[in-house]
């Protein structure tokens, strides 16, 4: 029964985030990436992913899981069926002493079964003025582990002040979200390059960088 009414429940919620906020997807110059991806994203919100799922299109979005914190998404009956029924989400357990398996491991079955993924590397949502956090190791460790997979860099703009922290009722505001071009980890390349490889790529879709897009 959950699972016959979780299509619906996508599919209305799909619905309102396009009307809340009339998200605009813009697609590199080289398409969109048709294969197996990773979608990496900037983190302000526990909507963010829903904007990246709502605007794939649904044969990309039917085998597109987001990568999102188990303390959050099971902390209640309805996050539990909207994170799990929903979503399909893997949830990852973010404190270490809890954790029964590695969530690089969980990621990397996921990817083997031939669903894409949506992850934040910064690691937490974003509560400061700066652009970026420093991102965690996950997607280089992800990347290493499988470095066939295409990565794609997506940021995501104006979530956070259609729901500012603290707020209940969504402000209606135009959200984009834009996708940038896929790169793969290099042969050899150690954390710190290809994460800051990585953290440049994501920050040169932000519309307040120079080159950026609006």
């Amino acid at each position: 029964m959950r699972s016959v009414i979780a299509k619906p429940v996508a599919a209305a919620i799909v619905v309102f985030a396009r009307a809340i906020t009339a998200v605009r997807a813009i697609w590199p110059n080289d398409g969109i990436p048709e294969g197996q991806c990773v979608y990496f994203a900037n983190h302000s919100s526990h909507g963010d992913f829903i904007l990246v799922w709502a605007v794939l299109p649904p044969s990309l979005r039917r085998r597109t899981r987001p990568v999102a914190g188990a303390e959050y998404w099971l902390k209640s009956s309805i996050n539990r069926f909207i994170g799990r029924d929903v979503f399909d989400a893997v949830l990852i357990e973010r404190d270490r002493d809890k954790r029964t398996r590695d969530p690089i491991e969980v990621m990397a079955e996921v990817v083997d079964s031939g669903a894409s993924l949506i992850l934040f590397p910064e690691g937490t949502r974003n509560q400061t003025e700066a652009p970026l956090l420093p991102f965690k190791s996950g997607l280089f460790h992800l990347a290493s582990t499988r470095p066939g997979i295409q990565l794609v860099p997506v940021w995501i703009n104006n979530l956070n002040r259609v729901m500012p922290k603290g707020e209940i009722v969504p402000i209606p505001l135009i959200c984009t979200v834009t996708f940038g071009n896929a790169m793969q980890i290099e042969t050899g390349e150690s954390k710190e390059i290809f994460l800051d490889r990585a953290r440049t790529a994501l920050l040169d879709l932000s519309p307040k960088h120079p080159g950026g897009n609006e």
